[in-house]
């Protein structure tokens, strides 16, 4: 029943963002003169939700108006909060991003989703703990929740953590070095720190790694589109001692480039609904904890199966 109000809740929301622009949409109708910019721009909303991701071209195309007009009406639906602005276009608000798709689009985008998941993997950590966690909004969404926490050392490649977590929260925050993916705000490299003398590796280890991944299918396992990326993801799993797989239920049935580890690879998934239930049966045969909305955990006391890396 509580996750059947939660289907409910989401169906509620997009009925709401579509009433409140249809609403504003209606007040221009109600002047004669502007009845063709108001039906166009009902129309713009249903296309870009359907479509994805669209340019102003694309659109000029389409409805036979200016850039001009395109512009101002993709500015009047992101106001209302029914697509997202990009550069030259825009994005339906569950659209999945492209690779080159900006930091800042890929916040907004199922960010409701993404705060739901956050939540619920912050929940998996305990204070004075050491936390590794990867890049990417929706890793950014756990660092945020992590308030009330304190004492947490956090590992990272993700270059905006610093600013996602709460004051007093972290003891200490360490970066992984390599490369800087501008894109993503991340760092690719080695999962791994040199000593101060030497230059030598220094073994370290976590507590709970959370990994969010791109994709989960019963074939692929938890997959990712970055072979560079998928690499640091199972360095920081087999520091762990716990595990906790973390993706929105957008990514559930997605089989990516490159996998990142098995489904019986996790202690946990973390996701915002119940998935299908061929994938529910086999996170169970594999006794891998699903963490969902108004689901109680597990308790740790519970869990006696050690897993390799």
């Amino acid at each position: 029943m509580a996750l059947w109000r939660g289907y409910q809740g989401k169906y509620f929301v997009r009925f709401s963002a579509y009433t409140c622009v249809m609403s504003s949409v209606a007040n221009e109708m109600s002047d004669p003169a502007k009845s063709l910019p108001g039906s166009r721009k009902i129309e713009l909303a249903e296309y870009v939700t359907a479509v994805g991701q669209v340019t102003v071209s694309e659109l000029v195309n389409r409805f036979d108006v200016s850039a001009d007009t395109i512009r101002r009406d993709l500015d009047f639906l992101d106001k209302e909060g029914i697509v997202v602005r990009t550069h030259g276009g825009a994005m339906g608000m569950a659209a999945t991003p492209r690779v080159d798709t900006p930091m800042d689009v890929r916040m907004r985008l199922q960010a409701s989703a993404k705060e739901t998941v956050g939540a619920l993997a912050a929940t998996l950590v305990k204070n004075d703990s050491v936390l590794m966690i990867n890049a990417g909004t929706t890793a950014l969404a756990v660092i945020r929740n992590l308030k009330g926490l304190k004492g947490i050392t956090l590992a990272t490649n993700n270059l905006r953590a610093a600013g996602a977590a709460p004051l007093g929260a972290l003891r200490y925050l360490y970066v992984f070095g390599g490369s800087v993916n501008m894109t993503a705000q991340a760092t690719i490299g080695p999962v791994a720190f040199p000593s101060a003398s030497g230059g030598l590796e220094l073994e370290i280890q976590c507590d709970l790694a959370v990994i969010v991944v791109g994709g989960v299918s019963l074939d692929g396992g938890f997959t990712t589109n970055n072979l560079n990326e998928a690499s640091m993801m199972h360095d920081m799993l087999s520091r762990a001692t716990r595990v906790a797989i973390v993706a929105d239920s957008s990514k559930i049935g997605a089989k990516l480039f490159a996998q990142v580890a098995e489904l019986g690879r996790a202690d946990y998934f973390v996701t915002d609904t119940l998935p299908p239930s061929e994938l529910v049966a086999e996170l169970s045969r594999l006794k891998v904890t699903l963490v969902i909305p108004e689901t109680p955990l597990v308790s740790e006391s519970k869990r006696t199966r050690t897993k390799s890396a």
